[in-house]
């Protein structure tokens, strides 16, 4: 007998996941929740759900196992904790929270209820990710001297109308959120290779003063300019940063930066370098390819002739089709993020029902439904626990609070490690 999931909030990245969580053989029922009733309509007949829910008070007072939380950003954690505290298992999309008081409150729910939480994060799942924990897990890293993981997204780049959709009227005033409270993609890279987590923080922000050299090539890019909502007195979060960088002291006596860029001449990337005392990765954009996801990578060491181009290792392209683990079909029209599996990927270990069915992100929507589906029936902690959700944003929260304050040194706290 397979579990009940109720889905809260059916956006476009709930279009993503909601033919992953039907299809899986453990889940026998999914429940499409959402307060537009003329989207749920919509959404309940495009995926073929026949069982829907107005609302998250509705969806958790009903007998579905599990939610998935894929709302608003600063919804997430309360939303989850609401859910928990109702005896639901929890799936949430990116960030865990917005601040220390929610992450808090929503550790010590878990703890608590002892129900599962599983944060939907993708680059615990990216190639690179995959690469360079295989390698660490070998010891041929030797001691982690130094990492990094860059999130890249300027916000004329689709977000104005993830904006628009999520806010409504208010958009402008919410657009100027702190890019270190959105740092997960960038932070667990590093962390869910090494196991280290961060004990000191030093932020640093760029001011931005919206000044232009070019003419705007889009209406959005034009849109985007006229906002001017770093600069607005009725903003939102009163922050004056598009761009942050935190440098970090490691538990394990290394060093992280981290780079989270709102505004930037770039067509944007989510990526990592690592260097140790006996091999490391580099990474960047690949001139001939386009999108998050094709990426120029090497793995290095001391002697000069073992340099290896890796790149093909990390390539993501086409979905899973025809078998496990077999041939992939092109997919036409990605942008780069919405591509298959690379060869990184260990395709076998997930259902067949996956078959054909898309997948995203640099491969990892359909590992994340399956580790979530599997915690749930088993009852073991997933990857991307709650312990590891605050891991992952904790130092963003804090760096930013380090650079409104003249980039002092902060000490992180921490939660512990995965129960």
């Amino acid at each position: 007998m397979g579990i009940k999931i109720g889905m809260c909030g059916t956006g476009a990245f709930a279009d993503c996941f909601i033919p992953l969580f039907k299809a899986h053989p453990d889940v026998d029922s999914v429940v499409l929740c959402d307060l537009n009733a003329e989207k749920l309509k919509e959404k309940c007949e495009k995926h073929g759900i026949t069982n829907s829910s107005p609302s998250l008070d509705a969806l958790c007072e009903s007998d579905v196992d599990a939610v998935a939380v894929i709302t608003q950003h600063h919804l997430h954690g309360p939303q989850a904790v609401q859910a928990l505290k109702t005896g639901k298992h929890v799936y949430s999309a990116v960030p865990a929270a917005i601040s220390m008081e929610e992450i808090t409150e929503l550790v010590k729910t878990v703890e608590e209820t002892g129900h599962i939480y599983m944060i939907g994060e993708t680059s615990y799942y990216y190639p690179c990710t995959l690469f360079c924990r295989d390698k660490f897990q070998k010891g041929e890293f030797g001691q982690i001297v130094y990492a990094e993981g860059e999130y890249i997204h300027d916000h004329s780049h689709g977000l104005i109308d993830a904006y628009k959709w999520r806010y409504g009227k208010d958009w402008k005033q919410k657009l100027g959120i702190p890019p270190m409270f959105y740092p997960t993609h960038s932070i667990s890279m590093v962390t869910s290779v090494t196991g280290a987590h961060a004990t000191h923080v030093c932020g640093m922000g760029i001011e931005d003063h919206r000044e232009y050299t070019l003419p705007p090539k889009t209406e959005e890019e034009k849109e985007y300019r006229e906002a001017d909502y770093y600069a607005r007195k009725d903003s939102y979060w009163k922050n004056p940063y598009s761009n942050e960088t935190i440098l970090c002291k490691m538990s394990d006596g290394s060093v992280m930066r981290i780079n989270e860029f709102r505004r930037a001449g770039h067509t944007g990337t989510c990526g990592m370098s690592m260097i140790g005392t006996d091999g490391s990765y580099e990474q960047q954009i690949n001139h001939t390819g386009e999108g998050y996801s094709t990426k120029a990578a090497i793995w290095l060491n001391k002697n000069l002739d073992d340099r290896q181009d890796v790149s093909p290792m990390i390539a993501c392209e086409g979905v899973a089709d025809a078998d496990v683990g077999g041939d992939m079909d092109k997919v036409t029209g990605t942008d780069g993020t919405h591509e298959g599996a690379s060869k990184m990927h260990d395709l076998a270990r997930l259902p067949k029902e996956f078959l054909g069915l898309p997948n995203g992100h640099a491969g990892s929507h359909q590992f994340m439904v399956d580790d979530f589906v599997k915690a749930c029936v088993s009852g073991k902690t997933p990857p991307n626990s709650v312990w590891d959700a605050a891991r992952y944003l904790v130092p963003g929260l804090i760096g930013h609070e380090s650079a409104m304050n003249g980039s002092v040194l902060m000490e992180v706290p921490d939660f512990g490690d995965p129960k």
